[in-house]
């Protein structure tokens, strides 16, 4: 719906299931959404993935999305990262990931779920 709506391209797709740890999971969570990038034109880029209720956090509206911010180095991810989960709860650390990038969550003191990813390319 989103990619004919923007008119835009995915460029990038992955199930829970294409982790590392894809064979301890359910088949059923191995289906969901991992992450998806859709670049819709203009600098937009929209990223999602599935709800995880497998990790026994209930469903609350507003938990169901993450505001996405991609900085351009490792420092610049660690000052937003620090600046902007202080007074929250961090979900995880700031560390490199199996998919090339430098990677963190958290949610604010407000209540907002964050991703920091920087990408090594």
């Amino acid at each position: 719906f989103y990619k004919s709506a923007f008119d835009g391209e995915l460029t990038s797709f992955q199930r829970f299931g294409d982790t590392p740890h894809g064979d301890q999971m359910s088949e059923s969570n191995k289906q969901k959404v991992m992450h998806v990038a859709l670049e819709a034109g203009n600098g937009v880029r929209i990223m999602g993935s599935d709800y995880m209720d497998f990790l026994d956090k209930p469903f609350n509206a507003g938990n169901n999305f993450s505001l996405s911010l991609h900085p351009e180095s490792e420092e610049q991810a660690d000052k937003l990262f620090a600046n902007l989960s202080e007074g929250g709860n961090v979900t995880m650390p700031l560390g490199k990931v199996f998919w090339g990038a430098y990677f963190g969550m958290f949610v604010d003191k407000f209540g907002i779920s964050w991703i920091i990813n920087f990408d090594y390319k």
